[in-house]
């Protein structure tokens, strides 16, 4: 669960350092204080496919967000090993980080709410098909193994034990200026609720908070 409400525009985004999973070392969010504005984007582990599908869409779009002058760090919430198998075989364009423990969606401030019978149901009830390519809309559960079956993705004992940890965990993104101020954030399920599960901003939305920096 989270301490805090989420980081919103205006706000200094709070550091963090994690293992880097495009090579050795760690990245820190102060690598790009005076630098570089820099999207920064906080997923679930690889285990959820909403996720993967974001992670996928965010690789593709970072050239357009670096011709614009902005850097793009993902911040995937499973061990560093894990996710180095996984990009191994999925090479992508932007820098990308571990966060086995979800630090940095708590320091952010992104929703984890307990698991209730309540929240179950409500989950169960709420029909979504974020990416267009279910059949009909589903309850998230059945969302989820449905594109996990078109991904032919089974899942290891990281994205099992990821999984367990995560299973309410929300997914943000914020656009950082030079000097490390929150000047855009989305929140998943901040503005629809639970129909929002799953949903990731387009092309479009990034590059239209990217032009807010000018």
């Amino acid at each position: 669960m989270t301490t805090r409400d989420p980081v919103q525009a205006g706000e200094t985004a709070p550091d963090f350092s994690l293992p880097a999973v495009h090579r050795e070392g760690n990245v820190s969010l102060g690598d790009y204080r005076g630098k570089s504005p820099v999207l920064v984007a906080i997923f679930r582990g690889l285990w959820c496919p909403f996720c993967r599908r974001g992670i996928a869409q965010l690789s593709a779009v970072s050239d357009k967000l670096r011709a614009a002058g902005v850097e793009t760090l993902a911040v995937v919430a499973t061990e560093a090993d894990n996710a180095r198998l996984y990009f191994k075989y999925r090479p992508s364009k932007m820098s990308i980080v571990a966060d086995p423990a979800c630090s940095t969606h708590r320091a952010f401030g992104l929703p984890s709410p307990p698991i209730t019978d309540e929240l179950v149901q409500a989950f169960m009830a709420s029909k979504i098909n974020p990416t267009g390519e279910l059949p009909e809309p589903m309850n998230a559960f059945d969302a989820a193994n449905k594109l996990d079956e078109m991904d032919g993705h089974t899942h290891n004992e990281a994205d099992v034990r990821d999984h367990d940890k995560q299973a309410t965990q929300l997914k943000g993104q914020f656009l950082l200026d030079r000097d490390g101020i929150v000047r855009w954030a989305n929140i998943e399920c901040g503005g629809e609720g639970l129909p929002g599960f799953g949903k990731f901003p387009t092309d479009a939305d990034f590059l239209a908070a990217v032009r807010t920096l000018a």
